[in-house]
């Protein structure tokens, strides 16, 4: 685990941003006996972002050696924003926004070590991204266990403001990446004419190739195939938040093949080491309640793969969620609308 950068005065009245150590087998903060372990960077290490700048100047920014310090704003990116030093801190005040144009990936993030992006969110513009965040290319397999990246409150919108379009929210190829708190949304309700199933379209909010990835307090909502695939070996995840998506039109618009709906966590049937704990995912099929989904999570069936702590809702009995995890639990639906299990599958 690593805390989340932050921007502090120091005692010559100087800004600086402080960027916590990553910790391991630890509890509790890290202030309590002392001051905490990290790295103090100063404000002239930074490229202060600020409305009207250009993607062309952050990239430039960034290749020049420098981190971003992005101030309160919405920011059009008409260039992809590459992040490939190692170490680099993006970090965003006020929940400062990226939005890519003309479809291209709002930010992608080299397989370096020790990258944190912070306090930030990408939503998605209406010329349809591939992926709006991508950590590390496809293919990426340093080993970065010793100076991990780190995701902390990133947070993606497809839909909502705008009409916005993605394939993939978020793509992890990077090993040993930790995400601390993210809300990855494919929106529900917004502004008119900014979300419908053919609207603010989505297939998958999180995609993780990356082994030795690490996620706490991870929100993935409404997205219109799997929710989040786990491709990688020896990923975790404690606490995970899931409503299906509310607007399938009918049963045949939301089938996998010939499995009704699409499993809110999936994880992928090569893998065997995977562990998750504390999970809920939640069906209101508000558009059409005959909807139903045959599982929220769907694993292979190894040793080492294991759920704990899951539970099922149909919301105010609007749609059907069959079983909890591959074939097990109680079916959810207007008769009987939450449903628990201890472990699986």
């Amino acid at each position: 685990m690593a805390e989340k950068p932050y921007l502090y005065v120091d005692d010559n009245g100087s800004y600086r941003v402080f960027v916590p150590a990553v910790r391991t087998g630890s509890s509790g903060t890290t202030w309590a006996n002392g001051n905490p372990a990290g790295r103090s960077l100063p404000i002239s290490d930074f490229h202060v972002v600020r409305p009207g700048d250009s993607a062309a100047s952050m990239n430039a920014a960034l290749a020049a050696g420098k981190n971003l310090l992005v101030t309160p704003g919405t920011y059009p990116v008409n260039q992809t924003l590459q992040v490939n030093r190692a170490d680099t801190v993006v970090l965003g005040l006020g929940l400062a926004t990226f939005v890519p144009q003309g479809g291209i990936d709002a930010m992608r993030v080299a397989d370096v070590d020790g990258v944190r992006l912070a306090g930030i969110m990408f939503d998605a513009g209406t010329g349809g991204s591939n992926v709006l965040l991508q950590v590390g290319p496809a293919g990426s397999s340093a080993d970065h266990a010793a100076n991990p990246t780190v995701l902390s409150d990133v947070f993606i919108r497809v839909g909502g403001s705008i009409a916005g379009r993605a394939v993939v929210s978020m793509e992890v190829n990077s090993d040993d990446v930790i995400g601390d708190h993210a809300w990855i949304w494919r929106a529900d309700h917004g502004n008119p004419g900014t979300v419908g199933w053919t609207v603010n379209t989505g297939r998958n909010g999180l995609v993780v190739n990356g082994d030795d990835v690490t996620m706490y307090g991870l929100f993935v909502e409404h997205y219109q195939q799997y929710q989040t695939i786990w491709n990688g070996e020896r990923g975790r995840t404690y606490f995970y938040q899931n409503e299906m998506p509310y607007d399938p039109p009918n049963q045949a618009a939301y089938m996998n093949g010939s499995t009704e709906g699409w499993a809110a966590y999936k994880v992928a049937d090569s893998v065997t080491d995977h562990q998750a704990w504390g999970l809920g995912s939640y069906a209101f099929f508000n558009v059409n309640p005959s909807v139903a989904n045959a599982r929220a999570f769907e694993v292979p069936v190894r040793p080492n793969v294991r759920f704990h702590n899951m539970v099922t809702v149909s919301l105010g009995g609007t749609g059907t969620i069959r079983r909890v995890i591959n074939n097990t639990g109680e079916t959810v639906n207007s008769s009987r609308q939450v449903t628990y299990l201890t472990t699986g599958p």
